[in-house]
């Protein structure tokens, strides 16, 4: 699928028309007329960003694979879990109780194109590409690509928003300091966030990390960079829901930025993956602990690290795809509860007045 502009860039969007901010949204292509193996491969086979007058959530996709440690090949992630995502059924969320595509406008914004050669010049690309996809009313899901991509995401983000909290679902920390004396690569992003003052300090968290590290100070540096962590071992000692609370508690309503690499999961649930732990989360645990902080801030998010080229079966690309969907109804919910809470407090400031 082809969603790139002339000039090989991410579709960017025009300048927002004030009278188009309460539009329909437009939605997914409808199943019962066109079925879902037929058409243009968008994800979920929404609008293209360039097909609507404004938009809510932009999805995105960043194919680049040149900060793996590896098994390379997650710059195909983001045609496959575009592919994958036929599969879905995106009217209506039960678990969330949403019907995200039609309470808000999303749309596809096709992929950010970058240099494969060049870690530095590939990640100033992605963040210069996706800039102007976010603003204070507007979110944005990135399909990876590599975990290199979740730091230009956060440095683009935090031109909008100031910094924010990280929660990161994966088998690693990704807070190591150089690959081969390389500063940006998929396993050291986050120490380079936290580094530039990306990150809200003592409010972020790492969940599903299990596995052997290079070194026990691992650990120790980790904490002095201000994250908790939520292991694997420790769910089958505190269960799902006190994990929940656990992140909520940390959390609160401070703005957050998620990202899930795909490897959280057990290689039996996501075999298409480059870095592959045994021993990792069930995908009903990570639906499970993801639906459970319905109402946090979510103000962007990413799922990366698939390779398809591992895959079997669309496993690990029908997994992506359901979380991106379940991340578009979480912020959906968010921007709806805030809505609500307008409302109450202009009614109430009428009322009194």
């Amino acid at each position: 699928m082809e969603l790139l502009t002339s000039r090989s860039t991410a579709s960017t969007p025009q300048p927002k028309d004030p009278s188009m901010t309460t539009h329909k949204p437009i939605g997914p292509v409808d199943a019962t007329k066109v079925p879902r193996y037929a058409g243009l491969g968008t994800f979920a086979r929404l609008p293209q960003i360039d097909r609507v007058p404004d938009y809510d959530i932009a999805i995105v996709g960043v194919p680049f694979d040149g900060g793996t440690s590896f098994r390379p090949g997650a710059r195909f992630g983001p045609a496959a879990v575009r592919e994958a995502s036929r599969l879905l059924r995106p009217g209506y969320h039960p678990e969330l109780d949403v019907e995200p595509v039609y309470e808000a406008q999303v749309v596809d914004a096709g992929d950010i194109a970058c240099t494969p050669y060049d870690i530095t010049r590939a990640v100033r690309e992605i963040e210069e590409q996706a800039l102007p996809l976010i603003s204070e009313d507007k979110r944005l899901i990135s399909i990876g690509g590599d975990h290199t991509i979740a730091l230009p995401m956060l440095r683009a983000l935090n031109k909008v928003h100031g910094p924010v909290a990280l929660l990161h679902f994966d088998a690693h920390l990704d807070t190591w300091d150089t690959y081969f004396d390389q500063p940006i690569t998929h396993g050291t992003i986050f120490r380079r966030a936290f580094e530039e003052g990306l990150l809200v300090e003592d409010k972020s968290m790492h969940v599903g990390i299990r596995g052997p590290v290079y070194d026990r100070n691992d650990f120790l540096r980790d904490h002095e960079f201000g994250f908790q962590i939520i292991r694997c071992s420790d769910l089958d000692v505190i269960g799902v829901p006190a994990a929940i609370q656990r992140v909520k508690d940390r959390l609160g309503d401070t703005p957050v930025y998620v990202s899930i690499d795909i490897d959280v999961l057990d290689p039996a649930f996501a075999p298409g993956t480059g870095t592959p732990e045994m021993g990792g989360l069930h995908s009903r645990e990570l639906l499970a602990l993801l639906r459970g902080l319905n109402g946090i801030n979510i103000v962007g998010a990413d799922v990366v690290e698939v390779a398809p080229a591992y895959d079997h079966a669309d496993i690990t690309t029908v997994a992506a795809a359901t979380l991106v969907f379940d991340l578009l109804g979480l912020m959906v919910n968010r921007s709806k509860a805030n809505s609500t809470v307008g409302r109450e407090l202009a009614s109430a400031s009428r009322a009194t007045s």
